[in-house]
C-alpha cells in the first residue's frame, strides 16, 4: 500500500528528480521549495517503501483547487499512483472547503486526460499554445463537484493510507 502525506523540503530532491522525467520544461527546485511557503499551496507526496514515487501540487483559493502540477516516477506509472494522489488532492480539497477542481492538461497527453475523466473531469475550454516548449495547446479541465467525486469514488481510498496532521495543521493555522 502506499502512503501518501504532505510535501516535506527534504522531498524536494526527489519531487525535482520525478518533475525533470516528467515534464519537458519542469519547475526548478527553486520554485518547488517555494510553494512550500505558499499559504495557498498544498503538496502531496505519495511513497513506497520510504522512497517519493509521485507527487500533485495544488492551490486552494476560496471554494476552488488548481492542480498546479501531478506526476509519478516512470516506474511507478500505470498502477494507480496517479489516481490515488489526484483522489487524495481532492479530499483535501473538499477538507478545507472547496468545492471545484481546475487543471490543464496538454491536448496530446490521452493518458492523463483518461485518467482525469474517470474521476469527473470535463473540458470547460482550451487555451491555444499554452506549452512554450511546443507550442501545444491545452485542454481547460474542471471537476465541478469534488465531494461527489469523493464519494462516489470511496473504494480508491483502500489502496493509499493518507497522512492528515499536516493538513488538519494548515486549516487550523487558517482558522
Amino acid at each position: 500500500m502506499i502512503s501518501i502525506r504532505a510535501m516535506k523540503r527534504s522531498d524536494i530532491s526527489e519531487v525535482y528528480r520525478i518533475e525533470t522525467l516528467s515534464f519537458r520544461s519542469p519547475w526548478s527546485k527553486a520554485s518547488l521549495e517555494s510553494e512550500l511557503k505558499n499559504k495557498l499551496a498544498h503538496y502531496l507526496v505519495a511513497e513506497s517503501d520510504g522512497k517519493v514515487i509521485g507527487y500533485c501540487g495544488m492551490w486552494v483559493l476560496f471554494e476552488e483547487c488548481h492542480i498546479t502540477n501531478i506526476a509519478v516516477d516512470p516506474a511507478y506509472r500505470r498502477a494507480g499512483v496517479g489516481k490515488a494522489l489526484l483522489y487524495a488532492a481532492m479530499e483535501v480539497g473538499d477538507f478545507f472547503d472547496a468545492t471545484a477542481m481546475t487543471l490543464e492538461v496538454r491536448e496530446t497527453n490521452r493518458i492523463a486526460q483518461d485518467l482525469y475523466r474517470k474521476l469527473d473531469f470535463e473540458q470547460q475550454g482550451f487555451r491555444k499554445r499554452y506549452y512554450p516548449d511546443t507550442g501545444e495547446g491545452a485542454m481547460l479541465l474542471w471537476n465541478v463537484n469534488i465531494p461527489r467525486t469523493v464519494q462516489n469514488n470511496a473504494c480508491i481510498r483502500d489502496t493509499f493510507a493518507l497522512q492528515w496532521e499536516t493538513f488538519e495543521q494548515k486549516r487550523g493555522d487558517k482558522a
